[in-house]
């Protein structure tokens, strides 16, 4: 991909995850009404995409019930602000293996391994402008957990999320993932203008040193829309990073708990951050208006 500086990049914010990042802060919303209000608190500091996961209110683990997705579209949907809703399609793939000396049988009780119509039903009925598509299979952090995407489960999944109406947004973790998902738009299966988010820095895939993210950017075709982020503290220097490169940005408490050394942070507080950041380097912020004229987005009313 030739670099080259766009005047104005659009912020997403990733606002709770599926990590178990619940009882580290206090912050990370869990409902339903707590995600909204973080989405909400987030456009308006200059976000103009959320990328949303759901969690039991309660206990806050991460869960894929398609009645507290309806919830979270709803409310955004009927906020006062405008935002380009993200909604993931990366649960239902999760593998976990016995212990090394007896493999088999999986562990059930973790294991979550769901069907390509199964992970996307929520993107069905509730039909957010876009939702992510992991492109490919990886050790991820954990002993005995294989985040499971197969060429078959992808290929099945992009055609229901191109025959529903929404546009993917690959989750590319390491250069494969990009073959794969270049393969996919041959294929047909991703229709352009192709929108690419560089997950860098999430053990063990393409770790977030700058050789490596301009590998991955350099795999980026030229007519293709990438965004890129790092986890942890090196989350707002990837601001920068994504910036130079020529991508768009994202932050969000899905990736990084803290706006500095021992202070835990908000969403809107990360967005801030990072808005101000963008603006120092004399690049503008887009609105969600912009982002859907770029992606050919269709708004979608509320209900």
């Amino acid at each position: 991909m030739s670099l080259t500086l766009r005047k104005k990049v659009f912020i997403t914010a990733a606002l709770t995850g599926s990590g178990g990042t619940q009882n580290k802060s206090l912050n990370v919303p869990r409902s339903p009404q707590q995600i909204s209000k973080a989405a909400i608190a987030a456009a308006k500091a200059g976000a103009a995409v959320v990328h949303c996961h759901v969690r039991d209110p309660k206990t806050g683990e991460p869960a894929r019930e398609l009645a507290l997705y309806r919830e979270v579209t709803e409310l955004i949907r009927a906020a006062d602000v405008d935002l380009v809703l993200n909604l993931t399609a990366g649960m239902g793939g999760d593998l976990v293996t016995g212990p090394p000396d007896a493999p088999l049988p999986l562990n059930e009780a973790e294991t979550d391994m769901a069907s390509a119509t199964d992970r996307v039903a929520h993107i069905a009925a509730c039909r957010p402008e876009i939702c992510t598509l992991d492109c490919g299979t990886m050790n991820f952090a954990e002993a005995d957990y294989v985040m499971t995407n197969t060429p078959g489960m992808l290929r099945e999944m992009a055609g229901l999320m191109r025959d529903i109406g929404v546009r993917p947004e690959i989750e590319a973790f390491d250069t494969g993932h990009l073959w794969l998902a270049k393969q996919l738009a041959s294929e047909g299966l991703i229709d352009d203008p192709v929108m690419v988010q560089l997950c860098m820095g999430i053990p063990w895939g393409a770790p977030d040193d700058l050789n490596t993210l301009m590998a991955m950017v350099n795999n980026v075709p030229d007519s293709w829309v990438f965004s890129a982020f790092s986890i942890g503290r090196n989350q707002m220097p990837y601001v920068a990073a994504a910036v130079l490169s020529g991508g768009n940005v994202r932050v969000g408490l899905e990736d990084n708990l803290y706006l500095e050394r021992g202070v835990l942070a908000t969403n809107d507080q990360l967005v801030a951050k990072a808005a101000s950041m963008i603006d120092s380097m004399g690049v503008g912020l887009m609105t969600p208006e912009e982002v859907r004229a770029e992606l050919k987005l269709e708004k979608r009313a509320p209900a």
